[in-house]
């Protein structure tokens, strides 16, 4: 069984509630401030170990008390916290507001996710066959094409999720075995004229196609979820572990859509993810 190294972003997410969103120059009142664990990396990777894989997270946070604590989280969670680096200055943040219907409004502030570089790839360079390299896209795009080029070259697979959406280099993209991109995401890629070895489009209730793969998503009542917040990431980090152990198409979509709908399950991005 290989393992999962997962090079991307840890967030911890300040969530408050309000009435209404304000108008500009208008001050309202919010409800409750919550601090949870996010960054989509982060979350793919303790998707990952959850599944019992060995996941290694590669990435960056600040030398204050948030990022201690999130390493220790991920450390009790499972996750291999050697490769992320302490910097300088502070995490990633993101301040996150939520109105009565739900709608939100979300300011990230990259902190040290937008420094992952030098010993996120040195990490990489460990990577060899059977291993999967998952990436997303909320680290400096340089470090995600050095880093599915270094692990292409060492012979491990790359998973690279297209989000939040940016423009790669084709010769990046066509790296991705499979790219992983939701439907919106799969329009700006192939208007790009990019190919990748496969394209693996999430299609939220209707489930996923792969290349012409497609499954229906894991059906959950109604009564059952409670925030869809993090179920693409628990379907990445799910799909990267099952194909380190080795898993076809079928068997690895099939858990990937599995955990993504454990995922709406719970509250916030990971389980128990406060901070």
């Amino acid at each position: 069984m290989g393992r999962v190294l997962v090079l991307g972003s840890l967030n911890v997410d300040l969530v408050t509630h309000v009435d209404r969103h304000p108008q500009p120059g208008e001050t309202v009142l919010g409800s409750g401030l919550e601090r949870l664990a996010g960054g989509k990396g982060a979350n793919q990777a303790v998707a990952a170990a959850a599944t019992g894989a060995e996941t290694l997270m590669l990435g960056a946070v600040g030398d204050d008390d948030a990022g201690a604590a999130y390493v220790e989280r991920l450390r009790r969670l499972g996750v291999d916290v050697n490769g992320v680096e302490v910097l300088p200055g502070s995490t990633g943040t993101a301040l996150i507001v939520v109105d009565e219907a739900g709608e939100n409004t979300i300011v990230v502030v990259p902190g040290a996710n937008g420094e992952v570089g030098r010993t996120a790839l040195e990490a990489v360079d460990s990577a060899g066959p059977g291993d999967v390299l998952l990436v997303q896209l909320e680290i400096p795009l340089t470090t995600v094409a050095d880093g599915c080029a270094r692990a292409a070259q060492r012979g491990a697979r790359v998973v690279l999720n297209v989000a939040p959406y940016a423009d790669l280099p084709a010769g990046v993209i066509a790296l991705g075995d499979p790219v992983v991109a939701n439907e919106h995401e799969a329009e700006l890629l192939r208007a790009s004229g990019s190919t990748p070895r496969s394209l693996l489009v999430t299609l939220g209730a209707e489930g996923a196609d792969w290349d012409g793969l497609r499954l229906p998503a894991t059906d959950v009542p109604a009564d059952e979820v409670l925030d869809t917040t993090g179920a693409g990431d628990a379907f990445c980090g799910a799909l990267a572990a099952a194909l380190a152990n080795g898993d076809d198409r079928d068997p690895a979509l099939r858990s990937a859509l599995a955990a993504g709908a454990d995922a709406v399950r719970h509250l916030g991005a990971q389980p128990d993810s406060g901070l």
